[in-house]
């Protein structure tokens, strides 16, 4: 599947575990939406991204292409120490440059 290389860089930082890489390919003022929950700048991102995966050892597996656009929906299962493990959501990204401006995750 060929993604923007933000967006590649930032599923290869989830796969790898590397909070470093991941928030990196978020800019200085990227968001997450993740729950009802917005996360503002690199620190709250890697503060959530570490918290759940800490929580919830959760890993997602990739689905169909991604939808391309103003907004680039990548489609994926999430599994993990959750209720109602596996899930599907829809990872909603919009670039600045080559960096994150901002991630909605939702179902």
């Amino acid at each position: 599947m060929k993604l923007p290389q933000p967006v590649q860089a930032y599923f290869d930082a989830e796969k790898n575990n590397d909070d470093k890489a991941l928030v990196l390919a978020f800019s200085s003022e990227g968001e997450v939406n993740d729950e009802g929950q917005t996360y503002t700048g690199r620190q709250a991102i890697g503060d959530w991204w570490r918290a759940i995966k800490a929580q919830l050892d959760y890993t997602v597996e990739l689905g169909k292409a991604p939808e391309a656009g103003e907004v680039i929906k990548v489609h994926g299962t999430v599994s993990g120490n959750f209720k109602g493990s596996p899930v599907s959501r829809t990872f909603s990204f919009r670039l600045l440059g080559y960096q994150i401006r901002s991630l909605a995750i939702t179902e």
